[in-house]
């Protein structure tokens, strides 16, 4: 594995990590997992994985001065060196909800590495695709994610590729193409079976299209994989209560308040048992808070 590869890989900060602006598919929607396919083996260290590491370092502390430092490396360097400037430069940039920036940075990065590195490439397109959302150009970000897709095909990387799926159908879903959405998210549940964010997507999107048993299925297996997550138990009760299914609702919503009481997720689930009442009395189905 080259050098530039293993770079593009390590684990840093998560550019990416809870809901960002413009999301049409979840209302809060779970920290992602760093976008990365599997574990590689430590490199030894050199000048440009210690630059790397000492920005992404930088970052968790101060976003503006990574953001900076970043900035100044890219113009002084070229080749793997700028290819890393800009993965840090991107990732600072998303920190920092400068989602022009953080996806001209990570295009960048995509397009100067190697076309035999298909993974990195995938990573970085990803990542643009992900902050194209950010900023909210569903349209650009169907592209770089489709690309992402691709790249990752080539890499035989199955879990990145399913990644880029699931942002793929949020877009489409901004869009306003559903059916497409839902396409996507069935290559990515297939794709990466035990990744439980796939199946609450595809619950939240069935549920959406007034497809309920099969949201039910969808999120019993979310549930299954992921059975203290917040989010699954939310969705978990939308879906029960749309069904007809009152005290599944119930349940199921003050779980998420046993499971993280000060969570947004946690604030959503009593406004819904409000909605719904004690057990024994009747209420509309709960209406889901507007996107902002």
């Amino acid at each position: 594995m080259s050098i530039l590869l293993a770079l593009a890989l390590q684990v840093g900060p998560n550019p990416m990590g809870g809901a960002i602006q413009g999301d049409e598919l979840v209302r809060d929607r779970p920290p992602r997992a760093q976008v990365l396919p599997e574990a590689e083996p430590d490199e030894p260290s050199d000048p440009v994985s210690a630059w790397l590491a000492g920005c992404l370092g930088v970052l968790e502390e101060d976003p503006a001065r990574a953001h900076a430092m970043a900035q100044i490396r890219r113009a002084e360097t070229t080749g793997a060196d700028r290819v890393l400037a800009n993965h840090c430069l991107g990732t600072a940039a998303a920190a920092l909800e400068l989602w022009d920036d953080a996806r001209t940075a990570f295009t960048a990065a995509r397009e100067e590495t190697p076309k035999g590195e298909p993974r990195a490439r995938a990573r970085f397109g990803a990542l643009a695709g992900a902050a194209a959302l950010g900023g909210g150009d569903a349209e650009g970000a169907l592209g770089l994610l489709t690309l992402a897709e691709s790249d990752a095909r080539d890499a035989k990387a199955p879990l990145l590729e399913a990644i880029a799926a699931s942002d793929r159908a949020r877009a489409l879903v901004t869009l306003g193409r559903g059916e497409e959405a839902l396409a996507a998210l069935e290559n990515s549940t297939a794709l990466a079976p035990d990744r439980a964010e796939g199946w609450l997507l595809k619950a939240t999107l069935l549920r959406r299209l007034e497809k309920l048993p099969e949201a039910q299925t969808a999120i019993e297996r979310a549930a299954t994989l992921a059975p203290t997550n917040p989010e699954i138990a939310l969705e978990a009760g939308v879906i029960a209560v749309l069904a007809g299914r009152d005290e599944a609702a119930r349940k199921s919503w003050q779980s998420v308040l046993a499971l993280a009481p000060d969570s947004p997720a946690a604030a959503t689930a009593k406004d819904y048992l409000a909605q719904i009442g004690e057990a024994g009395e009747t209420a509309p189905a709960p209406q889901e808070t507007p996107q902002t």
